[in-house]
């Protein structure tokens, strides 16, 4: 874990920080205060998102301290962020993303939801692209300025975190497309006749 938080944070420049360990009394249980926690294991809490850095010396002294913590990235700012589904929509949308010849850069993969990484966007830029739109799942759900997703390796309560569509080996940080393009191909995808509603 050490290792692959300190690739993000010195390597990629991307902001990270640990997360919340799972309960070890139940790993589909968080090790947060809150009972009824929707992402258990994958989100920050002591410290708080605020927190998020790519400072090598305090990635070291956290997953030194924290071996097996989730790593956790700061999403927007000058990190990525992204646009997520549920996994059986997401796999279907890649394939029809594929076929369509699309470049897709990094996608990060749950067992009940997938990641799409993307450029940097705003609140603003955000609302005039989904107000063009006809119609958007409300499955979609965006992670921008102020937002967060665990990172591979990590293991959450909900299961291993891992690349579905890994970034290209290189020290270089992965490139990543515009919002508005995985948006409308995304959406596409999802309203194409054979998807059934209960997919969105």
């Amino acid at each position: 874990m050490l290792g692959a938080a300190l690739t993000f944070a010195t390597a990629w420049q991307w902001p990270v920080l640990p997360g919340v360990a799972p309960d070890p009394q139940g790993r589909a249980r968080c090790g947060c205060p809150d009972p009824e926690c929707t992402v258990p294991g994958a989100h920050p809490f002591d410290p708080g998102l605020l927190a998020a850095t790519t400072d090598e010396r305090m990635v070291r002294w956290w997953w030194t301290n924290r071996p097996a913590a989730p790593i956790v990235l700061a999403t927007g700012g000058q990190a990525p962020c992204a646009v997520s589904l549920p996994a059986l929509a997401a796999s279907r949308a890649l394939g029809a993303l594929d076929h369509m010849g699309m470049r897709l850069g990094p996608v990060i993969a749950s067992p009940t939801r997938w990641a799409l990484l993307v450029k940097p966007y705003s609140f603003e830029q955000l609302g005039e692209l989904l107000y063009a739109k006809d119609f958007v799942p409300g499955s979609l759900r965006f992670h921008g300025e102020g937002g967060y997703l665990a990172l591979p390796p990590s293991e959450t309560g909900q299961g291993q975190i891992c690349w579905e569509r890994a970034p290209l080996p290189g020290s270089a940080a992965p490139w990543v497309p515009d919002v508005e393009a995985v948006v409308d191909a995304v959406v596409e995808a999802l309203t194409r006749p054979g998807v059934s509603a209960p997919e969105l």
